[in-house]
């Protein structure tokens, strides 16, 4: 652990680097990630104003050095307000849900939110900013195929307006970069670990359900490849990327690359149990995605699934974390290390009467 009052992050080499202490200012505070991170920034020596919407939840963000700051990534005043004075800016926040009622809310917290955060930054003098993007920017890989930075697009098109927007937001954080702001990009994976068991922690409710026998479901018998990421790991990926990314530049921040039979044999090999597996084909998929988001627009419920989400799903998204590791320092834990420690802690909140849907 670094001394109090200054900044570390691991190197790959186990070595930690030590800076100088940061007021860093961070949207998404109240999230998944965003939660953990600020935790982690506290525990470096760092300082914190962290943005809160009146409605968000505040667990986990009642530590000393962490300053609340009322506002919405949609009015610039209160981002002002809450940059003055801090160096560095880590903008999380944005629409991550599986479907809006209105498509447009995709795209006003994720690219109008975005601008507002990096105008504000601008206008503040920030040193840095780091914003959190995803690896769906990047597109679907194809077969056998492992993806990096460089990899141009496999699809013209999107398969969702989450990843419409955040490719739109991540082009404008690109574009601030050009004009002058020292932006730097890090695109998670698909993030996993203990933490609040919300849809942005979506890997380990499915863990949670698959171990309960409530999510025995292998979309097309399992094939599809995805890239597993531990938060904990993300969380220091932010932090390195605010040390030591370069402007401009994107970073995949990512785990193992793993199809989903494979991820839940994992979870199987873990738990010590064999657990009940139904192969769903396709179309099935795709017919009940319709009906879920049919029954949204007609009764205002939440789908749990939608035609969009199961198109990618049925996608390979290998990735490599490479440049991460080459330029910053990142390291990833293994996905069995990961998932055990995942389903450790779930076990321990089904224990005290918190587990998941």
């Amino acid at each position: 652990m670094a001394p109090k009052g200054v900044s570390a992050a691991v190197g790959a080499d186990g070595v930690t680097a030590v800076g100088s202490p940061q007021t860093v200012f961070v949207t998404g505070a109240t999230g998944f990630i965003g939660t953990a991170l600020v935790a982690e920034l506290v525990r470096c020596g760092n300082r914190v104003r962290a943005l809160t919407r009146a409605a968000s939840n505040r667990e986990g963000l009642a530590l000393e050095h962490i300053s609340l700051v009322k506002g919405d990534i949609l009015d610039r005043t209160s981002l002002e307000r809450g940059m003055a004075g801090c160096s560095r800016v880590i903008h999380l926040a944005g629409y991550a849900r599986n479907w809006a009622r209105d498509a447009r809310s995709f795209f006003a917290h994720n690219v109008e939110g975005t601008r507002n955060v990096l105008t504000a930054a601008r206008a503040a003098g920030t040193e840095r900013v780091v914003v959190t993007s995803t690896v769906v920017t990047f597109g679907p890989t194809l077969p056998g195929v492992v993806g990096d930075e460089t990899t141009p697009r496999s699809t013209t098109g999107f398969f969702t307006e989450y990843e419409e927007s955040k490719t739109v937001a991540e082009r404008e954080a690109l574009r601030f970069a050009a004009e002058g702001l020292p932006v730097v990009i890090v695109n998670p994976t698909r993030v996993y670990g203990p933490g609040k068991l919300t849809e942005g922690n979506s890997v380990s409710l499915m863990i949670d359900l698959y171990d309960r026998g409530k999510l025995p479901v292998l979309l097309d018998g399992g094939s599809s490849v995805g890239n597993y990421a531990l938060v904990d790991d993300v969380v220091r990926g932010h932090i390195l990327a605010m040390e030591k990314g370069r402007v401009g530049e994107r970073y995949i921040l990512g785990g193992e690359n793993a199809s989903l039979r494979r991820f839940f044999e994992v979870v199987d090999d873990v738990c010590g149990r064999r657990h009940r597996q139904v192969p769903l084909p396709r179309p099935l998929a795709l017919a009940y995605a319709h009906l879920e988001q049919r029954r949204a627009q007609w009764f205002g419920s939440h789908p749990r699934i939608t035609p969009g989400w199961v198109a990618t799903f049925l996608q390979d998204w290998a990735y490599s974390c490479a440049k991460a590791e080459r330029e910053l320092g990142y390291t990833c834990t293994p996905l069995r290390e990961g998932v055990r420690l995942t389903c450790e802690w779930l076990v321990r909140l089904r224990k005290i009467g918190r587990s998941g849907p």
